[in-house]
């Protein structure tokens, strides 16, 4: 398969870079600081260069998303940004990719979302931008037609992955998952039928990852 990872970049996202390319799939990353490009390169992927933010549809996310048959959304403004930044990346980065996905026939497409997003209002004040833009972001895509998985991990650490974790529609609990098992999940769930369609939660668990995906 040929998958686009937005965000090609982010810590999460080169872990699942690097997954993809063991898994033997084809992969293009995309960036929008041209000093990332080498990186992306040495992972494996087809470095592209695009600022989901002043890019269009029509131009140049349009033509980084040509010949890919799946998309997974990993990009984000980062926590030191403000308000705008989430409106027009966390949710207006990942609309554009929708929509680019819509018209050049890249029917799979994979959402790292976050814990938090089916309530932002809940959510601490300093939150809520986020969760409000990656709201946006989910509902964007459910509404596509796409074949569309949305994963919503708790808190991301740093630490090894255990290759067990915790995943349901709502897990009733806040907790953490190493970025390496959501990279994981992510990968899996690009190769897993039964996940399209769906919304799920993810935290550090007992369970192996594939038959935690395959309950869901």
């Amino acid at each position: 398969m040929k998958v686009l990872v937005a965000g090609a970049h982010g810590k999460t996202a080169r872990r699942l870079v690097r997954m993809l390319i063991e898994d033997g799939h084809e992969v293009r990353g995309l960036v929008r600081k041209e000093e990332q490009l080498p990186n992306v390169e040495a992972d494996g992927a087809e470095p592209v260069l695009c600022d989901l933010e002043s890019e269009t549809v029509e131009g140049g996310i349009g033509a980084a998303v040509e010949g890919c048959d799946a998309i997974v959304f990993a990009a984000g403004a980062g926590p030191g940004s403000g308000a705008a930044r989430k409106e027009t990346m966390d949710f207006g980065g990942a609309a554009k990719l929708v929509e680019a996905a819509e018209a050049r026939g890249a029917r799979r497409y994979l959402m790292l979302s976050s814990m938090g997003a089916g309530d932002p209002e809940a959510g601490s004040e300093a939150m809520r931008p986020y969760l409000r833009a990656k709201a946006r972001a989910d509902e964007r895509l459910r509404g596509s037609g796409l074949d569309y998985t949305i994963v919503r991990p708790g808190s991301l650490t740093n630490e090894e992955g255990t290759g067990r974790v915790e995943a349901a529609e709502h897990l009733g609990r806040r907790g953490e998952i190493p970025r390496e098992d959501v990279a994981r999940i992510l990968a899996t769930a690009l190769e897993s039928p039964n996940t399209s369609g769906k919304t799920f939660e993810a935290l550090a668990g007992d369970t192996p990852i594939q038959e935690a995906l395959a309950r869901l």
